[in-house]
């Protein structure tokens, strides 16, 4: 039986595709290391970008002239490449959003208001980015339903001993968690909270954000009910993201939001909503952008996800290995089997902050801050952060300027 060999990324050849590292900045060649706020851009998606706007243009759903035809071609077109890129079984299953935020908040309120109650439990964990944490935090508390929190344990992995537990004390309805922490990197054994979700009478509702970019992400083999993500973070435009939902559960849902684009009728009497996935699209939504999606999930297929994730987990081993030869450094996180492309740090007596701008001056660009975890950081007993990343990208030489560069943020702050 022959064994199918993950081919190998040539990040140097890959990052001739990227405009922005033709710069320098500080005098020197950028090292973005911070991609899991958002990546960067390859031509091949600009130049999709910067086609439809001169070529074809048009709002969607509303005009039945040349160019609003092939604008709406493209949107669905759009659509159907989200759909196989994370194997939803229909396009009706795909609705644009203008981020994972907005897709989370979408289910919190559209499917939470209308199902939650007192003596239901809303159950997150504390390695919940703040969108995946406080919709379903707010949405408990108009309710009356009670939210809880997986804990987390000192290496920031889930504490899943707890579970039973914490869905014991009510009527479990929500298991909202994320599959790769943006924080730490942990990736989150998602497959069993979903199977313990749906034993439990709950849906499943997963933060795709830092997964989808990086690694295949199967809808259906998951057997999630929701899953969300960002075009930013997997080198596609701001201002456009996927939500995956079960047809059967939007059917039943309300809308998220009112107006045009998402009605059939409209009567003073009473207004009925069009099919799926319209409904969830009220406005004019982000056409362009959707188009410029499509083309980056082309680019990132083409290279291939096992590629960028083996990769990453290369430049993951060395930057655990280089850092770790730093005195006064504090690692956070799992073990590197278990992590993705993210490394948080501190040293001893630095703010992150002034690691960050020291950095900067090297042309190395590092995320500072508490990551929107805010309950990760005090369950870990700090208040921030560094934050190095990685993508398809990444070099290990910028793993050596990272470390170059905290020695002498080190010396300067001796």
């Amino acid at each position: 039986m022959a064994v199918e060999q993950t081919k190998k990324l040539d990040a140097r050849r890959v990052r001739a595709d990227f405009p922005i590292f033709e710069q320098l900045v500080g005098g020197k060649p950028l090292a973005f290391l911070d991609s899991a706020v958002s990546a960067h851009k390859p031509r091949q998606m600009l130049e999709a970008l910067k086609d439809f706007y001169e070529h074809s243009y048009g709002n969607v759903g509303r005009g039945v002239y040349t160019l609003a035809e092939r604008a709406n071609e493209a949107y669905e077109q759009a659509r159907e490449q989200a759909r196989e890129f994370v194997n939803a079984r229909s396009p009706r299953e795909i609705v644009f959003t203008r981020n994972t935020t907005e897709g989370l908040n979408l289910v919190a309120y559209a499917w939470g208001l209308d199902n939650l109650g007192p003596g239901d439990i809303v159950l997150a964990s504390e390695l919940e980015h703040h969108s995946n944490f406080v919709p379903w935090q707010e949405v408990a508390r108009r309710t009356g339903a009670e939210f809880k929190v997986i804990p987390v344990s000192g290496e920031g992995e889930l504490e899943l001993d707890a579970l039973e537990g914490l869905a014991s004390e009510g009527r479990l309805k929500i298991v909202a968690v994320t599959a790769i922490s943006n924080s730490l990197g942990t990736i989150v054994p998602v497959e069993r909270l979903i199977r313990f979700a749906h034993e439990q009478g709950a849906l499943a509702v997963i933060d795709a954000a830092q997964a989808a970019p990086h690694r295949k992400v199967d809808v259906q083999a998951l057997d999630c009910d929701f899953l969300a993500f960002s075009g930013h973070k997997m080198c596609g435009p701001s201002g456009v993201g996927v939500l995956y939902g079960r047809s059967e559960l939007f059917e039943r849902m309300s809308p998220f939001m009112t107006g045009g684009g998402m009605i059939r009728r409209v009567s003073v009497e009473k207004t009925t909503w069009a099919e799926l996935p319209h409904k969830f699209e009220a406005g004019t939504p982000p056409v362009a952008e959707a188009v410029a999606l499509g083309a980056a999930i082309d680019y990132l297929e083409g290279i291939g996800l096992d590629a960028i994730a083996a990769h990453e987990h290369e430049l993951t081993a060395y930057a655990l290995e280089r850092l770790g030869e730093l005195s006064g450094l504090t690692l956070y996180g799992p073990p590197l089997e278990r992590r993705a492309g993210i490394v948080s740090f501190n040293l001893e007596g630095i703010h992150p902050h002034d690691v960050a701008q020291i950095l900067d001056a090297d042309g190395v660009c590092v995320r500072a801050g508490h990551h929107c975890n805010q309950p990760l950081m005090r369950k870990l007993g700090i208040a921030a952060t560094s934050r190095a990343s990685f993508y398809l990208y990444s070099l290990p030489e910028e793993v050596d300027r990272l470390v170059a560069g905290l020695e002498r943020t080190q010396k300067v702050f001796a």
